[in-house]
């Protein structure tokens, strides 16, 4: 991709996530969007059909940063399943992008965020885990929810407090509740 296409498309995306922090989805026009990220209004819609195509992209755009930063690294030993290690990679890089996940996340008419990010954790742990891998006892698919539904309400719970924790810490802590609560492979009550 041409380097000024993708500085116009993060200029544009950039512009977007500091207008919804001051104001509601809805009420953002593309001429407000064009103005703050200095470009003209066909510029924007040389790249997006309209601001939910664009919120679409941006969001697929995070989040996608999101699930390579948990991937094993090359040339690590890291198991092919979640560890704390790449857990503390995604909080490292939800840190990383605060701006974006704070107003995405506090945004009260935008829930595009929060139930794409669901849907990607619990993709990412059905690809991961097998069902022989879990403690016995509850049904893999209600393991799978209680898992992603618990992530994902601690990330919120991050960012609207203002980030209380490092990403060091509250990586310990979200771990440390998996493993209490038997809900890592291999994790049995003695």
């Amino acid at each position: 991709m041409d380097r000024r296409v993708r500085k116009s498309q993060e200029s544009i995306m950039e512009a977007l996530i500091r207008l919804m922090a001051e104001k509601e989805f809805e009420k953002i026009t593309i001429n407000e969007i064009a103005e703050r990220a200095d470009v003209n209004r066909g510029t924007v819609y040389a790249h997006y059909t309209d601001k939910y195509h664009l919120l679409d992209l941006c969001i697929e755009t995070h989040l996608d940063q999101l699930i390579a930063s948990c991937m094993p690294l090359e040339g690590n030993n890291e198991p092919p399943y979640p560890t704390k290690d790449s857990l503390l990679r995604v909080f490292t890089m939800l840190e990383k992008h605060t701006a974006f996940y704070t107003t995405l996340l506090t945004s009260k008419g935008v829930p595009a965020l929060r139930s794409r990010l669901l849907e990607m954790i619990c993709l990412g742990i059905r690809q991961q885990f097998t069902e022989e891998q879990f403690p016995a006892g509850v049904d893999q698919e209600v393991r799978i929810q209680f898992m992603a539904s618990a992530t994902v309400g601690v990330i919120e719970w991050w960012f609207t407090n203002p980030l209380p924790y490092s990403a060091e810490d509250i990586t310990g802590q979200l771990w440390e509740m998996l493993e209490q609560n038997q809900m890592l492979p291999g994790k049995q009550l003695v």
